[in-house]
C-alpha cells in the first residue's frame, strides 16, 4: 500500500506501522530516504494492485446515506454494506493521513479492511502490534470524518484469513502514543540503534542497508568473542551487474525495459534493465535521451569513461536526497582534521597490510626486507595519534607504496613474463608499460565503482577526507578505494597477466607511453568483474560475500561513521 503525505505534518499510517515495527527502519526509509525491494515487498505490491487500481471517496456514500435518512448509531442499515476501495483520508488535528485498501460502510458504521501479504500469525491478538496500530489509525481517521468505527479487519492474503481487530481503549491510547513518538522521530537526524539479534531483521528488505549485526559488531571493536556471529541477511552476490559498452561507434537505445546496443544498424548486444546495476560507456559510444530517462527513473547510473579508462563523470537520477549526511560530511572535513587523519590512517593501514599480504603470497623471489618495511609501515599507521597531519600520513603511505611497487614485478610468475612486461616501478599519466597501463585502467574502474557506491549512500564523492577536493576529481572515492587497490585491482592485474588473459600483443607502446588495444580492454574488464564477483570471507564478520558487496558495505560504514552511528572506521584487511 502506497501512502504519500500531502504535507510534512501529516504522518501516513504506513509510516506509523513501520515506526512501531522498527524505529531504525522508519529512520532509514523516511528520513534518510533509503529503500530496497526484495521478494516480500514485491509480492506485497502485487497483492495491493487490485485495491489500489481505482481511488474512491466516502462523501458519495454519505450523500446516499442522507437521501434515505440518517441511521442512528444503534440501528445500522438492513442493506448490504457499501464498499469503497483505495480511500484516502486525512486529519489535521491528528496529523495523520492514510490510503485505506477498503472501507465497508453500513449506515454510519465504517470498518476499515487492510490487506497484508503474508499469513496470519499464531498470536493471541490475531495480528502483530504494527498491523493492529495501522488499522486503528485508519479507524481514528474514519471517526474524524463522522463515522462510528469500533473495529477493523486485517486480511492476510497468504492464508486467506480475516482477523478482526477490536478498537479498544488500550489500542487507541497506544496508537496515539506511538503517533506522537513517530512525529518526534521524524525530526530526529540521529539514527536509532539497530535491533539486536531480532527475528524482525529476517526478510526485511532494508537489512542490506541497515546492516544491524554488522553495525553492532563495529560498535564493539575489538569484538567480544562471546558475541553471536553476524548474520548475512542478504544475498552474497548482486544479481544486477555493470553493463559495459566498449565498441567504438556503438549506440545505446531502449526497447521497453531493455537496453539495446547497435552499430551500423545491427544489434550487437542487449540487456534487461533488472540485470543492470550501471551502464559504463567507454570512449566514442552514444546513448539516447530516452535511455537516460529510463535509467534515471530506475536509479541506474550512466558512467562516462575514455577509451583508456579515464573517469569523466556520470549521469544519474536524483538518487538519495540525504542532506543531513552531506552536512555531517562537510562539517567533518571543515572542522575535524583529527577525524580525517584517523579515517585516513585506518584506510591506509588496511591498504599497506593488504599490499604486504599480496607480496607474501605471490612474490617469487620474496623479499623479506620489503615485507619487514611494510610491516613497520602498518604499525606506524595503526596509531593515528602519532601522526601530526594529512601530509605526514600521505608521506608514510608513499614510502610504503614505493616499497610495494618495487617488488610488484616479482609477482609475475615466470621470469620470461617479467622480462616481457618490463615492469620496474609505478608510472602514471601516461603509463610507460603494459602492467602500469593495466593498473591505471583498473584503478579507474574501481574509482567508478566507489563513486557509485558513495552516491548510493548519499555522500558527496567529490569532497574527500584525505584526498583534497579538486575540480573533477572524486576525492572521497579515491579515499574509499585505497584499501581495495591491492585486493581487487592488483589481484585482477596479476590474474590477467599470469593466466594469459592479456598479453603484450594487447598493448601499443611508444615514446609517449603505453595504451591498451580494444581486445585487451575487454579481456581486463572480464578479469576485473570476475574479481569483483568473487566470494571472500569478510575479515570482520566471518561470512562470505562478493568483493562488490564489501565495497558497498564499506561505503555504508563510512557514512555511518561520519554520522556517528559507529565510533570508528575499520578498514578491510585480508589475512
Amino acid at each position: 500500500m502506497s501512502e504519500t503525505p500531502d504535507t510534512p505534518q501529516l504522518m501516513p499510517a504506513r509510516m506509523l506501522n513501520e515506526f512501531t515495527y522498527c524505529p531504525r527502519l522508519f529512520h532509514l526509509e523516511h528520513i534518510d530516504r533509503q529503500w530496497a525491494d526484495n521478494a516480500f515487498t514485491t509480492d506485497g505490491k502485487n497483492v495491493h494492485r487490485r485495491v489500489d487500481r481505482v481511488d474512491q471517496v466516502l462523501p458519495e456514500i454519505l450523500a446516499a446515506q442522507q437521501e434515505v435518512g440518517a441511521q442512528t448509531e444503534a440501528e445500522p442499515s438492513d442493506e448490504k454494506p457499501q464498499i469503497a476501495r483505495s480511500v484516502k483520508l486525512s486529519s489535521e488535528r491528528l496529523g495523520l493521513i492514510a490510503k485505506m485498501d477498503l472501507v465497508a460502510v453500513d449506515g454510519n458504521e465504517a470498518v476499515p479492511v487492510d490487506t497484508k501479504r503474508g499469513k496470519a500469525p499464531d498470536v493471541a491478538e490475531g495480528a502483530w502490534e504494527p498491523e493492529r496500530v495501522q488499522v486503528m489509525a485508519q479507524g481514528l481517521l474514519l471517526r474524524e470524518h463522522g463515522y462510528r468505527s469500533e473495529r477493523g479487519v486485517l486480511y492476510f492474503a497468504g492464508s486467506r484469513r480475516r482477523v478482526d481487530v477490536p478498537f479498544t481503549a488500550e489500542l487507541e491510547a497506544r496508537t496515539l502514543q506511538l503517533l506522537e513518538q513517530a512525529r518526534v522521530a521524524a525530526n530526529n537526524t540521529v539514527m536509532p540503534d539497530p535491533l539486536e539479534s531480532s527475528p524482525k531483521c529476517n526478510g526485511c528488505s532494508l537489512a542490506p542497508i541497515c546492516l544491524p549485526d554488522e553495525t553492532l559488531a563495529l560498535k564493539a571493536i575489538p569484538r567480544d568473542p562471546t558475541a553471536p556471529e553476524a548474520r548475512r541477511l542478504y544475498p552474497s552476490r548482486d544479481l544486477a551487474l555493470p553493463f559495459y559498452v566498449v565498441e567504438q561507434g556503438a549506440k545505446v537505445g531502449k526497447n521497453h525495459s531493455r537496453l539495446v546496443v547497435r552499430k551500423d544498424g545491427k544489434e550487437i548486444a542487449r540487456a534487461q534493465l533488472r540485470d543492470v546495476s550501471q551502464v559504463v560507456l567507454c570512449g566514442n559510444v552514444q546513448i539516447s535521451t530516452q535511455s537516460i530517462h529510463l535509467l534515471c527513473e530506475a536509479a541506474i547510473p550512466v558512467v562516462f569513461q575514455s577509451r583508456g579508462g579515464w573517469f569523466y563523470g556520470m549521469a544519474s537520477g536524483l538518487g538519495l536526497r540525504n542532506g543531513y549526511l552531506r552536512d555531517a560530511q562537510y562539517r567533518l572535513v571543515a572542522t575535524r582534521p583529527d577525524a580525517c587523519v584517523a579515517f585516513g590512517a585506518a584506510a591506509l593501514k588496511a591498504k599497506v597490510a593488504n599490499q604486504r599480504t599480496l607480496l607474501r603470497r605471490n612474490a617469487n623471489p620474496r623479499s623479506d626486507t620489503a615485507l619487514r618495511d611494510l610491516a613497520r609501515a602498518t604499525k606506524r599507521l595503526a596509531d593515528p595519534s602519532t601522526i601530526r597531519d594529512l601530509s605526514e600520513l600521505i608521506g608514510h603511505e608513499g614510502a610504503a607504496a614505493a616499497t610495494y611497487f618495487g617488488q610488484f614485478g616479482a609477482m609475475l610468475r615466470e621470469p620470461h613474463l617479467q622480462e616481457a612486461w618490463g615492469f620496474e616501478h609505478r608510472s602514471r599519466r601516461p603509463p610507460r608499460d603494459p602492467v602500469n597501463a593495466l593498473l591505471s585502467f583498473g584503478y579507474a574502474l574501481l574509482a567508478k565503482d566507489c563513486t557509485t557506491a558513495l552516491l548510493a549512500e548519499g555522500l558527496d564523492p567529490f569532497w574527500g577526507l584525505v584526498h583534497q577536493a579538486r575540480h573533477g576529481r572524486p576525492s572521497l572515492a579515491l579515499d574509499l578505494m585505497e584499501e581495495f587497490r591491492p585486493l581487487i585491482v592488483d589481484s585482477a592485474v596479476l590474474t590477467a597477466v599470469n593466466t594469459g588473459m592479456v598479453g603484450p600483443r594487447d598493448f601499443q607502446t611508444g615514446a609517449s607511453g603505453c595504451v591498451m588495444k580494444a581486445d585487451g580492454r575487454r579481456a581486463f574488464i572480464r578479469a576485473y568483474e570476475m574479481r569483483m564477483d568473487q566470494l571472500a570471507t569478510h575479515p570482520i564478520f566471518g561470512y562470505r560475500c562478493a568483493w562488490r558487496s564489501i565495497v558497498k558495505m564499506q561505503a555504508r560504514f563510512l557514512g555511518r561513521w561520519i554520522r556517528g552511528d559507529i565510533p570508528a572506521y575499520v578498514g578491510v584487511e585480508t589475512r
